[in-house]
């Protein structure tokens, strides 16, 4: 009796935990874990940087490249690995090479899967600052004024809670929590960490809520730490924010109601390939020019060892310039 294969012609056929794991020669079978390999595209990735999540918002596999900036889906995965011009050649190439992999006897075999819980924040533990903490921020130039101005406070503990395992308890000499003026948490800072320094309780716009939309001039820049660092040189013209990182842009409707309330709106983000990208996506999206500050990684590292004046003798002439294309 002669076996028969049925050759597919549409994308939405193909398994998306196929791609993931036929082109990134993942170790096992995707079955609703989360992923974390060294980066695909950057050979000098020593810690792995790269994300393959299962995303709640479509039900499908995604990855994020921290190293590069460079994220989507399993067709934008293809279509970055080889080069391809479009998604159409991408879905092409998905399509090709899945029939050829059943026509070679290769099988796969869709299955149901539940997501795997993740950990979520159940309380935070505050506390006293510290004269500890006061020598970090001060690295920085970072008072007490601004981190009262941003909500910063120091933790003592904070307590994660998962389905049908124990609560974890979190403890260090140095954790932050970075809440909004309404009282509610939504990220945490560990500066102690190597990995995981931030964990992110819930989506927000870092700055927001101190925005006074009197001056002409907005600046986007990487982080909470770089928005006190921008404060600290006095640009009496200029307020700043930051998304929850340089790898998650800000969304179409949020930036068009940014434009229609200031002047002119640029980018400041770390000087480093993730940086860079964000800057060129910023600038092709939304026709918003980026300031680059090649002085250390980010500004508040530029703070810390080149001193306010200098950092804003560099800074002052960039933005000048961009805000004048």
């Amino acid at each position: 009796m002669l076996r028969t294969k049925n050759i597919i012609s549409s994308i939405y056929e193909v398994p998306v935990e196929w791609i993931f794991e036929n082109y990134l020669t993942l170790p096992a079978k995707l079955s609703g874990q989360d992923v974390k390999i060294k980066s695909v595209f950057n050979p000098k990735d020593n810690t792995p940087s790269m994300f393959i999540y299962h995303s709640r918002t479509t039900s499908k596999y995604k990855y994020k490249d921290f190293s590069t900036g460079k994220q989507g889906d399993g067709i934008e995965l293809v279509k970055e690995l080889f080069f391809l011009p479009k998604r159409f050649d991408a879905a092409l190439k998905i399509i090709n090479d899945y029939n050829e992999f059943t026509l070679s006897n290769g099988s796969f075999n869709i299955k149901q899967f539940t997501i795997h819980s993740k950990y979520e924040l159940h309380s935070v533990q505050q506390r006293n600052w510290t004269e500890s903490d006061s020598e970090y921020w001060t690295e920085y130039k970072i008072g007490s004024k601004l981190l009262e101005h941003y909500n910063i406070q120091p933790l003592e503990s904070f307590t994660l809670k998962k389905n049908g395992t124990d609560d974890i308890v979190i403890r260090s000499t140095k954790i932050y929590g970075y809440f909004r003026t309404d009282g509610s948490i939504y990220k945490i800072y560990q500066p102690l960490m190597t990995d995981r320094k931030f964990f992110k309780v819930k989506n927000y716009i870092q700055g927001t809520d101190q925005l006074t939309y009197a001056v002409p001039y907005l600046v986007i820049c990487s982080s909470l730490k770089d928005i006190m660092a921008f404060n600290k040189m006095g640009f009496k013209n200029a307020e700043c924010i930051a998304p929850d990182s340089e790898n998650v842009m800000l969304s179409k409707e949020v930036v068009e109601k940014l434009l229609k309330r200031y002047k002119k709106v640029v980018t400041l983000f770390d000087n480093d390939q993730a940086g860079i990208t964000s800057m060129i996506k910023y600038n092709k999206e939304f026709g918003i020019r980026g300031a680059h500050l090649k002085l250390e990684n980010d500004l508040a590292d530029c703070i810390k060892i080149h001193g306010i004046d200098n950092t804003r003798e560099h800074l002052q002439p960039l933005l000048k310039r961009t805000l004048l294309k």
